[in-house]
């Protein structure tokens, strides 16, 4: 009886024994079904995005409109623009951009092609340095403002009176752009063509965080039904905020920080129902006084077709001979170009 006790106790350990590593066993299926290399892998937790200094940049457009600080009954003034605020990453207002502008193949087109880039780049800062002596609060962001479609005085084989740049001239300018930590902005003027039809042949480069667009309605002639040059052409509200609404979808899709987008203007009928533009918060919009002639006259545009009908920011552009054309005549100055109300966030050099 002791042996077959014996025996009983022997086989009850090993049953112990055997159930303790079964479950063991099971704790570890179940561990390797759930956190192993068989479960999905958990999400990493990512950081929460930076928030918009609203306060800041609230205080800021109030600067460029003139506004006081402790101004009060604003609601009837234009400026600042009243618009949906931009995601984290916007450049406007908290920078200033100084664009050099042209096309590497004309010198007749702007600095960009009158000079080589060594030069163009020495003049470049110079002209930085003399904004950030005229408003040292407020930090400047370097650009070269490509012009990537061009109009034409012939049809070309499609008749669209364009042409579309290489990419490797567009290369060029992202290139030099890098050189001086600043952005590039592509230029459109789209001749006969539409106007989004141009701008998506762009796409590849907008996807891209420095690259911005401006549209050209002196050279989007699709509207008048005639040859570049020929009278000055013009574009629709509906058509920049197809440009907005694309843009803004770039920037969702690529999670990018907010696009700028530039309509230039220095008559009225070159962009009709201009107060109906719509900014995003994807997309700051720059409406640009870029007429060339004397001081008073260049002065009198901006107060003529920029300031009276608000979109979100101005800009102004100088040129370094139409605007000096006549004897005694001269360039405007930093601190005089800032003294107009709004003071301009975008500054474009021809």
């Amino acid at each position: 009886m002791a042996m077959i006790g014996m025996i009983e106790s022997k086989h009850k350990k090993i049953l112990f024994v055997a159930s303790g590593v079964l479950l063991l066993l099971g704790m570890g299926i179940f561990i390797a079904l759930h956190f192993g290399e068989g479960a999905p892998a958990s999400e990493p937790m990512l950081p929460p995005r930076p928030a918009l200094d609203q306060a800041e940049y609230d205080r800021r457009l109030r600067s460029l409109a003139h506004v006081p600080e402790g101004a009060t009954n604003t609601e009837g003034l234009r400026w600042p623009v009243k618009a949906a605020y931009p995601t984290y990453g916007a450049l406007l207002p908290f920078k200033r951009i100084v664009a050099y502008y042209g096309n590497f193949y004309a010198k007749g087109m702007g600095v960009l092609g009158e000079y080589s880039e060594d030069v163009m780049l020495g003049k470049m800062k110079k002209e930085i340095a003399a904004w950030e002596a005229a408003d040292p609060e407020t930090s400047v962001l370097p650009a070269i403002d490509y012009i990537a479609i061009t109009a034409q005085g012939s049809a070309g084989k499609d008749g669209m009176y364009r042409a579309r740049m290489p990419h490797d001239q567009i290369d060029k300018a992202l290139g030099i752009a890098k050189k001086v930590d600043g952005i590039v902005i592509l230029e459109v003027q789209a001749g006969l063509s539409d106007v989004m039809t141009e701008v998506k042949t762009l796409e590849p480069y907008l996807k891209m965080p420095q690259v911005h667009l401006a549209i050209d309605p002196e050279f989007a002639m699709k509207r008048r039904n005639a040859r570049p040059g020929s009278v000055v052409g013009t574009v629709d509200a509906t058509e920049v905020n197809a440009a907005v609404e694309y843009l803004a979808g770039l920037v969702r899709a690529n999670d990018l920080p907010p696009k700028v987008l530039i309509v230039h203007r220095y008559t009225k009928p070159m962009v009709t129902n201009a107060t109906k533009i719509v900014p995003l918060p994807e997309v700051q919009v720059v409406m640009d006084m870029d007429g060339w002639g004397g001081i008073s006259n260049k002065i009198s545009s901006y107060d003529s077709y920029i300031k009276p009908e608000p979109v979100q920011f101005t800009g102004f552009k100088l040129f370094y001979k139409n605007d000096v054309k006549w004897q005694g005549s001269r360039m405007l100055t930093p601190a005089e170009v800032l003294k107009l109300t709004p003071s301009p966030s975008f500054i474009q050099y021809q």
